[in-house]
């Protein structure tokens, strides 16, 4: 065949190169995840690395190590698909030394090991930090749901369960209405049949209807009243899409504004990121070993106390309040249109006047002042303030905290396209490598391993691609 690149013969004989290195380029990131997993203290991070006196001998932590390493960095979760490229993969049986660990002991490492796995992560941002890739005392917050091996139908809430018994109860109220219809015609081999055929279905119908009552006992005893039965730490969480939702995982990371690494990283099944900012905030923190940090979150996280715990422990947040007020949906005046005044105590309205204090209560462990005026009846913009008596404002005693933090927001709008651009493509890269399967483990603590190897696979990969394989070898080897 002319003008086309041609094929060796299948029948001709060659030589292999004397060693299996010469096929291994310098390059190759294989090299890069061997000299890492060499350098790290397998016995301080918790791996067994004493072989049993008696039984088969087993495979060294590193090994394996190296093959999940290897196969999240190449999108290949499985254990049974590892199993085949240790066989097959050129790159892998270098990286192996021609070992072939069979799937069930490539299972059991991940789901044995994952307090150990979890510590590597930990220890490749550290690197990250000596190779000076995380200077910018500055991280992104944010958090997205990550589907469970728990299918809808195996999960009940209230509303669920309330839903299904209504359906039940609906089904055998048709039934036995075309039993009775069949009781008024006239006796058939046919309707025999049939009448038999809807007995069985009424009695099907009672026997689910035992076990939803023995699962909602279940449902009731636990303390969110929810209960997977694939994966009993799986929830059931809204998604974006209006009118959509899934049974998984919230997964939350701090991503560093500078080379969007994952610097801290961890996973919830609440369904809400409101009582994550402190906890995130405090991880990056020592993750980036810095006396201050400033992080950025959407209004998701927006919550009182998350942010006072942050402005205690020396993290400046910025991140926009929602808007719940029930007045600024309907046109009037919000809350944010009353002018404090320090000096005076007062709030200052838009007409002017001034709302003075009148109590001090305490709510939810907040401690809230109250003001309003008596002036209000005359006042000529009460339509466009209050439906009431008299409009009043709640402060609370660290009000000034929330406050500066929507000053940042205001003087730096451009924050909000940082945290996007910054902490959404992450995202975008775990879930792109996951494809359309949903996490492979069940319970908490071992969908944290799971992700673990995932963020460690993408972080190594965001540093390759900085760096190049040959720098990190030679960083990993100083």
């Amino acid at each position: 065949m002319k003008r086309f690149i041609e094929g060796s013969d299948r029948g001709q004989w060659t030589l292999l190169p004397e060693c299996l290195d010469e096929w291994i380029d310098e390059s190759n990131p294989v090299r890069a995840i061997d000299a890492f997993v060499e350098a790290l203290d397998l016995v301080e991070l918790g791996f067994e690395v004493e072989p049993a006196g008696t039984g088969r001998p087993s495979y060294h932590p590193s090994v394996l190590l190296k093959l999940y390493i290897y196969g999240y960095l190449n999108r290949v979760h499985s254990s049974r698909r590892l199993e085949r490229e240790a066989g097959r993969n050129l790159e892998v049986m270098w990286l192996l030394g021609r070992l072939v660990p069979d799937d069930k002991v490539i299972a059991d490492f991940r789901k044995d090991n994952g307090s150990a796995i979890r510590k590597v992560c930990v220890r490749f941002v550290e690197l990250c930090r000596k190779l000076g890739l995380l200077t910018k005392a500055s991280v992104a917050i944010d958090g997205s749901k990550f589907k469970a091996v728990n299918d809808r139908d195996k999960n009940f809430t209230r509303n669920k369960m309330d839903r299904r018994r209504k359906q039940l109860e609906e089904s055998v109220a048709r039934y036995l209405s075309q039993l009775d219809t069949a009781d008024r015609q006239e006796p058939s081999e046919a309707l025999t049949v049939k009448t038999a055929h809807l007995k069985e279905k009424i009695a099907k119908i009672g026997e689910e209807m035992k076990k939803l009552e023995a699962i909602e006992k279940q449902m009731l005893a636990s303390p969110d009243q929810q209960i997977s039965l694939t994966d009993p730490d799986a929830r059931s969480m809204a998604t974006s899409g209006r009118g959509s939702g899934m049974v998984g995982y919230n997964v939350q990371i701090a991503v560093d504004t500078q080379h969007h690494l994952i610097v801290a990283h961890e996973v919830t099944n609440e369904g809400h990121d409101r009582a994550q900012l402190a906890n995130m905030a405090a991880k990056a923190k020592e993750a980036l070993g810095v006396e201050e940090l400033d992080a950025v979150a959407d209004r998701g996280y927006f919550d009182s106390l998350e942010i006072l715990a942050c402005e205690q422990a020396g993290i400046t947040v910025t991140l926009p309040k929602p808007i719940t007020s029930g007045s600024v949906a309907e046109g009037r005046f919000g809350k944010q249109d009353f002018v404090y005044c320090t000096g005076k105590d007062v709030y200052r309205r838009p007409a002017g006047q001034e709302l003075s204090y009148r109590y001090t209560s305490t709510e939810d462990g907040k401690v809230l002042h109250r003001y309003w005026s008596t002036a209000c009846p005359e006042c000529a913009l009460k339509p466009q303030c209050t439906t009431g008596l008299q409009r009043r404002v709640t402060r609370w005693e660290h009000e000034h905290v929330l406050e500066d933090v929507q000053q940042r927001l205001d003087k730096n709008p451009e924050a909000m396209r940082v945290r996007r651009e910054t902490a959404e493509h992450p995202f975008g890269t775990l879930k792109a490598r996951m494809g359309t399967t949903p996490l492979l483990m069940k319970t908490l603590p071992k969908v944290a391993t799971e992700m673990a190897l995932s963020v460690l696979a993408y972080n190594f990969t965001r540093v390759i691609n900085i760096l190049g394989v040959k720098p990190l070898r030679a960083a990993i080897a100083a």
